[in-house]
């Protein structure tokens, strides 16, 4: 799978903008500011419906503009094409086409165009807080198992009523258990579902990313992932009988596959306390290269990768070790933003792969003529 062609009109800070890609590795290449970030942000758009960094739909479009629309075309299993379209006008919903037919549900666009973003946001796993790393897993195992996507939508809507549930017994001092326990019934069964998955997944994808860390990092550390859970060992239903009086006083659900979280290890020590920077951010690099691995085998075929400014603070060797890896054949189609031109173009005298450079300014993307 590879995405040939996107075509931007007001998105960010493009006015209108087309770009023919190459199969193998694409690089934007530019000052800081200029909108190398944004062009991988339209591309994960195509995959994911939204953007990786603004939530607010409205705020990606061009200011003083009426909308944005992100075009792109994708050729998957051999000269199958595939049109995916993403228009959101100010004040109206956002819409999302599939060779010109709209879907539904956002939720059944995901996982038809894998993808993995590598970003210095990444960071985020680490020193954010069990949400984030939740949400985390959530999206990989999302984009190659739909019904966990549709069991996560189903439990986070039992426990949104939950809670209001909750919340009305105490304002108007009045319970009824008969209520509750249609709730805790799907929260259970519900609950037990995603920690058995997210279970399996994590058993499978640790050793993976060990794997690549182990490459980053030259062997130097061992790096672990602990799947830190109320339900391991526990049964979920005596859990949520014994902290019944508790979640009335505190007016919400205290237990529940929604407070899971990752315990991130570096030689045995939380790598947020103990990690330099360095080997935080080879940390997640491992994370992400370990989701692309992860997901290729689920679906068959390679996601997109984007890379970007993850060549910040590292040096050029440990740069074109990592071009070198994604230059190979167990992976397909990347996309990298890199400010330094010179550092790129030398790198591929060395590197031998089909690849394309972008040059930005002025939000104008012009194609670097190879010698």
């Amino acid at each position: 799978m590879f995405l040939q062609k996107i075509n931007l009109i007001n998105f960010k800070n493009y006015e209108q903008s087309e770009m023919i890609f190459s199969e193998k590795i694409n690089c934007f290449i530019g000052d800081n500011g200029v909108g190398k970030t944004n062009i991988l942000d339209a591309i994960y758009y195509l995959s994911f419906c939204k953007s990786y960094f603004n939530s607010v739909d409205s705020q990606n479009i061009k200011h003083e503009q009426s909308f944005f629309s992100i075009h792109g075309n994708y050729f998957k299993n051999g000269n199958k094409k595939d049109v995916v379209s993403c228009i959101q006008k100010r004040n109206s919903r956002k819409v999302f086409k599939l060779n010109k037919k709209e879907y539904d549900r956002l939720a059944d666009h995901i996982g038809h165009f894998p993808l993995v973003m590598i970003s210095p946001y990444d960071r985020d796993l680490i020193n954010e807080g069990s949400d984030v790393r939740r949400k985390y897993i959530d999206g990989v195992i999302s984009q190659f198992d739909k019904f966990y996507l549709d069991d996560l939508l189903k439990y986070n809507r039992a426990l949104f009523q939950r809670n209001s549930l909750l919340k009305k017994f105490s304002e108007t001092n009045y319970f009824n258990q008969d209520s509750l326990d249609i709730w805790n019934e799907q929260l259970i069964k519900l609950g037990k579902e995603l920690f058995e998955k997210r279970k399996s997944f994590l058993n499978e994808f640790i050793p993976i990313f060990q794997h690549y860390f182990e490459f980053i990092s030259g062997n130097k550390e061992k790096v672990s992932i602990r799947y830190n859970s109320q339900l391991i060992d526990n049964n979920f239903e005596k859990l949520l009988v014994s902290a019944q009086q508790k979640d009335r006083m505190m007016r919400y659900t205290t237990i529940g596959t929604h407070k899971d979280d990752l315990d991130l290890l570096i030689n045995g020590f939380p790598v947020k306390k103990f990690g330099s920077q360095g080997q935080q951010k080879s940390f997640v690099i491992a994370i992400k290269l370990a989701q692309f691995d992860f997901t290729k085998n689920k679906k068959a075929f390679k996601p997109v990768l984007l890379f970007d400014d993850i060549f910040d603070k590292l040096d050029d060797s440990r740069v074109k070790q990592l071009i070198q890896l994604v230059s190979e054949n167990n992976f397909g189609q990347v996309f990298i933003t890199d400010t330094q031109r010179q550092r790129i173009e030398k790198i591929f005298k060395t590197v031998n792969i089909d690849h394309k450079i972008f040059e930005i300014s002025n939000s104008v993307v012009t194609e670097v003529k190879k010698d």
